[in-house]
């Protein structure tokens, strides 16, 4: 061969390659000298992502989608619209016939203008129809989702990450998508849940437990791309409902006590690409870095999780958030600082993840007082004068009412001073907002003695109280005040709806091996808590006057208050209880106005939508971990034309199922293999126990039976095998019954997995 034909060849092989590298991800990280955030530039519509993979040809037969793990079901056409590319104003008008965001509209406010149920008449409603999902009912699952309704069809998630649309007049399944989560998956801190689903331009946005973004198409479920937002092995999970806007997808991470890195990032909707990522953790030398030790790598590992749906002010240009708590919770020994911007409201740009300003709730936090309910923003007159406001209720029993364009109080919230503990390195002030707090925020004699049991000796204090080596039982707790459930606010009130905890938790410092400080990808909270035993769960609902933070109206029930709130133009306010009741109050003065027993605990918030002219108002019934209620998988959907009066009335061939409920998949037939192989391989009934305990205890009571989220510590307990199996079998003290959900030998199997611990 001639040398010029020899060159032409090399030439047109090497152009081919230039052209091959020419159509890879050509973005950078870059980091902001000026605050934390990386950004991308936007990738191009035909690329693939670095960080994503395309979901199969759709056309392609079969349930299987990309890789072996996803799979879908369809089991009805799709014959309603595909959501737009909604625009901006399509996304902050509140929910009338559609429910599209996961807070109703990117206010995060859970206010409806529907009006055909009112307070004159909402004792009419029965249940229209009821759907069980067939997901989610093993006890370590919770069941948090609100469901989105567009056109008809809605969209929910239970806690076992198992997506459904359903004919949001009859409730039946359209489709079905079961994900196959990551094997060994054991970075979960708090029960295995899901608060919902994004909804957009043709797609289903999904955040799982395995720190996958994924998104589906809206009309038959199967896989359209997914990314691996972080890794679970680290610690990172996702536990909440993304969010869609302006062509992105918005999410934060949960696993604050596993010593990671906050973030909230922005994914473009159509491939799932990364566009920006923002670290809650400021960097060395960045804003914020000031509040942390030097020399220190606390801003790798210092927490600080996003782990509720953002809400976005369009005008503005700005998301909003709240950040969670320190990493380690309860040890400030070795974190010197305010640590921001963990316990913070945090205001970003939008579009490109920019810092524009901050509010701290709890100083350097030792106490696990996190802000954990999710924003909400508001417009009111305040001394004649239109205010942009955003408000979050906190574990602190408090609301912090700010200016949503600069991040000052709209209300007075004053610095005080509060006691000191040198081990823990305090702050010497904290924030105290004027007004009303809408839980009790101090332990007096009288409490003692009227609710602790009789032989309590131990120290107790007020709100901010610090500890060390002896343990300090203290209000709130780390339950709250508010929690995740979120709160909602009606522009006719003027009133801010919000559901409120009081117990009693007791905190003590404990010593470790410097080399136990840190171990990737397990949980540390740095010392112990735990509620005292024997003493009352109480929970508040509570309306709150927005431009003065007082209190209007407050009911007291006596269970944990662990749901979230719906409100509407009809005066009504909505919200569920523990023992399974969906109740309804009037929101002008808290009389409660109808109530409807459910088959499991009321855990998720409710919604309103309305189709052909007819409101209908619906919840998902499937219990919950930490609240310790009975498990289920219903959604129940009510109207005033609705047949039902009560649980009893609805015939079981009425309930809505799955119809492949009781068909085995060649997948479900692989994994129960593997889990009958693995159980084979357990030798001993403590390692059977251990694993039966990480699925149904560990939530409560922590990893090795301590630091759980409101169970007593299990290394320290006085019961014997014979007590251990009668408490697991038959619950009491807060704890659930199991024995309608594990067998005999399994129950023996956790006791003697417990006794082992220490305990007994």
């Amino acid at each position: 061969m001639k040398k010029i034909s020899w060159i032409m060849i090399i030439w047109l092989f090497l152009m081919t390659a230039a052209a091959g590298c020419g159509q890879q991800d050509t973005a950078k990280d870059n980091t902001n000298n000026k605050g934390t955030t990386e950004t991308k530039t936007e990738a191009q519509k035909d690329n693939k992502g670095e960080d994503s993979k395309q979901g199969p040809d759709n056309n392609k037969p079969g349930d299987t989608l990309y890789g072996s793990g996803h799979r879908s079901y369809q089991h009805m056409k799709y014959l309603a619209k595909a959501a737009p590319k909604f625009s901006s104003s399509e996304l902050t008008k509140p929910p009338t016939g559609n429910w599209v965001t996961n807070g109703g509209d990117i206010n995060n406010g859970r206010y409806s203008p529907l009006d055909k149920i009112t307070t004159a008449n909402v004792k009419n409603l029965k249940v229209e129809w009821v759907t069980s999902l067939g997901s989610g009912k093993e006890f370590k699952y919770s069941g948090e989702a609100t469901p989105l309704v567009y056109d008809g069809v809605m969209f929910t998630i239970t806690g076992a990450n198992e997506v459904q649309a359903l004919d949001a007049k009859t409730g039946k399944l359209i489709w079905e998508y079961k994900p196959q989560l990551a094997e060994g998956l054991n970075t979960v801190c708090c029960g295995w849940t899901s608060r919902g689903v994004a909804l957009g331009d043709g797609k289903v946005f999904v955040g799982l437990l395995d720190a996958r973004l994924i998104a589906l198409d809206q009309k038959t479920g199967k896989l359209v791309w997914e990314t691996q937002v972080e890794s679970w092995e680290k610690g990172y999970t996702i536990t909440s409902a993304p969010l869609y806007y302006d062509g992105k997808v918005y999410t934060g991470i949960a696993g604050g006590e596993y010593q990671i890195r906050g973030f909230v990032a922005a994914y473009d909707a159509e491939i799932g690409r990364q566009i920006w990522r923002t670290y809650t953790l400021p960097a060395p030398g960045d804003k914020g870095s000031e509040t942390w030790p030097k020399d220190s790598r606390n801003w790798l590992t210092g927490g600080a999780p996003v782990w509720q749906t953002p809400a976005i002010d369009p005008e503005l240009g700005t998301i909003y958030f709240a950040t969670g708590n320190t990493s380690p919770d309860l040890d400030g020994s070795n974190r010197e600082g305010d640590n921001l911007f963990a316990n913070s409201i945090l205001a970003l740009d939008a579009n490109t993840g920019k810092y524009k300003w901050h509010f701290q709730e709890v100083h350097h936090d030792i106490w696990d007082l996190d802000p954990a309910n999710p924003v909400v923003l508001f417009d009111v007159k305040m001394n004649g004068k239109m205010r942009k406001g955003i408000v979050q209720a906190g574990k602190t029993g408090w609301l912090y009412i700010l200016d949503r364009t600069n991040g000052k109080p709209l209300i007075g919230i004053d610095e005080k001073p509060v006691p000191q503990n040198k081990n823990q390195k305090t702050s010497p002030t904290q924030p105290f907002p004027i007004g009303d707090a809408f839980v009790p925020q101090k332990i007096t004699k009288e409490d003692v003695k009227r609710d602790l049991p009789k032989d309590f000796k131990g120290e107790y204090g007020d709100i901010f109280t610090p500890f060390w080596d002896k343990p300090v039982t203290l209000k709130p707790s780390p339950q709250g005040g508010a929690n995740w459930p979120p709160s909602a606010y009606n522009p006719n009130t003027e009133m801010f709806y919000v559901l409120g905890n009081d117990n009693y938790f007791a905190y003590a410092h404990y010593g470790e091996e410097k080399d136990e400080r840190f171990t990737e990808g397990k949980e540390y909270i740095g010392s112990v808590w735990q509620p005292v035993e024997n003493s009352p769960h109480l929970g508040t609902v509570t309306a709150l006057d927005i431009k003065t933070n007082k209190i209007v109206w407050q009911k007291n029930w006596d269970t944990i208050a662990y749901s979230g709130i719906l409100t509407t133009k009809g005066n009504l306010m909505f919200t569920g209880h523990n023992d399974g009741r969906i109740l309804a109050y009037d929101a002008t003065n808290g009389k409660q106005l109808w109530e409807f027993k459910m088959d499991a605990g009321a855990n998720a918030p409710p919604i309103t939508y309305e189709v052909d002219g007819k409101q209908y108002i619906s919840i998902f019934a499937a219990g919950n971990t930490l609240a310790g209620t009975t498990h289920g998988d219903k959604i129940y959907t009510f109207s005033l034309d609705g047949k039902y009066g009560s649980l009893n009335d609805i015939p079981k061939d009425k309930i809505n199922v799955s119809p492949i409920k009781n068909q085995d998949t060649e997948t479900d037939k692989q994994q129960a293999a593997d889990q009958s192989k693995s159980k084979n391989e357990t030798s001993s009934a403590a390692g059977t126990g251990e694993g039966i305990y990480k699925n149904n205890c560990l939530a409560c009571h922590g990893d090795k039976g301590a630091g759980g989220h409101n169970g007593p510590n299990l290394q320290t307990t006085k019961l014997d095998l014979n007590g251990i199996i009668n408490q697991v079998k038959n619950g009491g003290g807060g704890m659930p019954p199991f024995k309608d959900t594990l067998s005999a030998d399994e129950i023996k199997a956790v006791a003697e997995y417990v006794k082992s611990l220490g305990g007994g």
